[in-house]
Order: structure tokens, then C-alpha cells, then sequence
């Protein structure tokens, strides 16, 4: 993802999404969810086998954070180069998206909120996915 990972296509109070997804500490929350998720997901566990689980759910907190509006900046690589040599076909795309909608529900996260936030992100998949 680059420094600017959403569209600014943002809706007039940006921060609604943020505080929708509990803010910092509901991310941080959600994104421990999450990669916790993938790496037991039987589908997709391979792709963070050596990943640093700490780092990668710091950095998808400061993500997820900026691209839901809140005051975090993302600081790491670009998604193209992040998954540049990962091999990542749809199939693995669209069970890390299940992974992050099932952390999601498990939160208590509204449906409209869990939209928002898959929306911001869709655009991703032209970066990630490489098969």
C-alpha cells in the first residue's frame, strides 16, 4: 500500500468509519482478530508461516486506521511491492477478505460499517493479486 492507500473518495466526516470500527484500539483489536485468522486458515496459513505476526498486525492496524479516516499513518511498503514475489491468486484474496469480514462480525461491527471499510480496501487487489 502506498502512503495514500484509500481514494479519496471518502464521505464528508471521514472519522465516521474510524469511530465505527471502535477507533485505535477496536483496529487493534480487529486486526489481532484478523491475523490470527489467517494464519489458522487452512486456505491461506502458508502465506504468514515466517511472517513477524507482531509487525504485520501493527502495520495493518496503522492501515486500516488511516484508510477508515482515523489520525494513523501508514508507514510501510507499497502493496505491489509488499506481494510482489507471494504468488497471491484470487482465491487467496477473497479468503483473506472472508478471514477480515469474519473478524469483523465477530466484533460486532455494524454491516454498513464492514462495507465501508471493504470498499475503501477493494481497490487493493489490483496491487495484491498477481495470478
Amino acid at each position: 500500500m502506498t502512503a495514500n492507500p484509500a481514494p479519496s473518495s471518502q464521505p464528508a466526516d471521514a472519522s465516521a468509519l474510524y469511530q465505527a470500527l471502535g477507533e485505535k484500539s477496536g483496529i487493534t483489536q480487529l486486526m489481532d482478530d484478523f491475523v490470527n485468522r489467517l494464519v489458522a486458515d487452512p486456505r491461506i496459513a502458508d502465506s504468514f508461516k515466517n511472517a513477524n505476526l507482531e509487525n504485520l498486525k501493527r502495520q495493518l492496524t496503522e492501515q486500516i486506521c488511516q484508510v477508515a479516516g482515523g489520525p494513523c499513518q501508514y508507514r510501510g511498503a507499497d502493496m505491489a511491492s509488499a506481494h510482489a514475489d507471494m504468488d497471491i491468486r484470487k482465491s487467496h484474496f477473497n479468503a483473506l477478505v472472508e478471514d477480515l469480514q469474519r473478524a469483523m462480525d465477530a466484533r460486532s461491527i455494524p454491516f454498513s460499517a464492514q462495507n465501508q471499510l471493504l470498499a475503501r480496501l477493494a481497490p487493493m487487489h489490483r496491487d495484491i493479486i498477481s495470478k
